[in-house]
């Protein structure tokens, strides 16, 4: 009997990550390349095609996970933040089948981080922290795909800072890698990614420390805002951003211990448990599914 494998692919604003997993859910190989994230969806769709092909093998699907508002049903891009250009409108599932003559499924990402790290769990809100703020629901064990559903980024009042969606004051416009190195830009005049700026608050800067406060407290208040709205009890969190952790820590929790479920309990927090490869595994059960 032959074997068969399945690839996932996480298509995010910096970078598209490839695994290739065996019928036990191993990973039996990975693959990174930059995104050309201003060049184009097909140019986006090539990359992605290209490490799938690397692989060597031919996998009996492909799963997706891709930066945006995606169509669960065609796979289609139907918005994107200002990080993309051209994005908007490709088909993924389409593009991606006839590059490589295999059924592909996309969702967003988000949401198939949190399918890949939602095993066994059947209530869940998911937040990713990386080059923006994305957010997924799991409610009864299944995902919520309604437009825009879960995209806790593009939500709340916290303030003037400018947002990815052209609005002002959402989660995205304090607590994604950008918005960090915007904010402490304007303080300080020094341009430093996020990775960097956490550096400098671990080596004692204040003002680096302070957007990462400020990040974290108004990341809690939005995550007690969602538990309590859908009685969701435990939030998962993931993405680069999250990798400074101890930064954040103590304001989520001050935010959410403010804000108590009804229970009077406060939603539980827990880092993801697959890393970087979260959003592609997740996309490896989409298409098993």
């Amino acid at each position: 009997m032959t074997a068969r494998f399945w690839a996932g692919l996480d298509i995010g604003g910096s970078k598209t990550l490839a695994v290739l997993c065996d019928e036990r859910g191993e990973v039996v190989a990975e693959a990174v390349r930059p995104t050309p994230a201003t060049e184009g969806g097909e140019s986006i769709l090539d990359i992605a095609a290209g490490l799938v092909r690397s692989f060597g093998v031919t996998p009996a699907g492909i799963g997706v996970g891709a930066a945006g508002v995606v169509d669960p049903n065609t796979g289609t891009v139907l918005a994107t933040g200002d990080s993309f250009t051209g994005w908007a409108g490709t088909a993924i599932n389409a593009g991606l089948s006839a590059r490589l003559g295999v059924p592909a499924r996309a969702e967003n990402d988000v949401r198939a981080f949190l399918l890949g790290e939602a095993a066994g769990l059947r209530n869940a809100l998911g937040v990713t922290l990386g080059t923006g703020v994305g957010g997924a629901l799991l409610v009864d064990g299944r995902l919520l795909r309604g437009r825009g559903a879960g995209e806790i980024g593009h939500v709340g009042a916290f303030g003037d800072e400018p947002c990815s969606c052209g609005q002002r004051g959402h989660l995205e416009a304090y607590a994604s890698g950008r918005s960090l190195s915007r904010r402490y830009a304007a303080r300080t005049g020094a341009s430093l990614t996020a990775q960097e700026i956490a550096a400098a608050a671990e080596a004692g800067d204040a003002v680096a420390a302070a957007v990462y406060e400020e990040a974290g407290r108004h990341l809690g208040s939005a995550v007690a805002q969602a538990g309590g709205l859908l009685g969701l009890d435990l939030a998962i969190l993931g993405g680069s951003v999250v990798a400074s952790w101890p930064l954040l820590e103590k304001a989520v929790l001050r935010a959410l211990e403010a804000q108590p479920l009804l229970s009077g309990t406060p939603v539980r927090i827990r880092l993801s448990r697959l890393g970087s490869r979260a959003v592609a595994l997740g996309a490896v059960r989409l298409v098993r599914e």
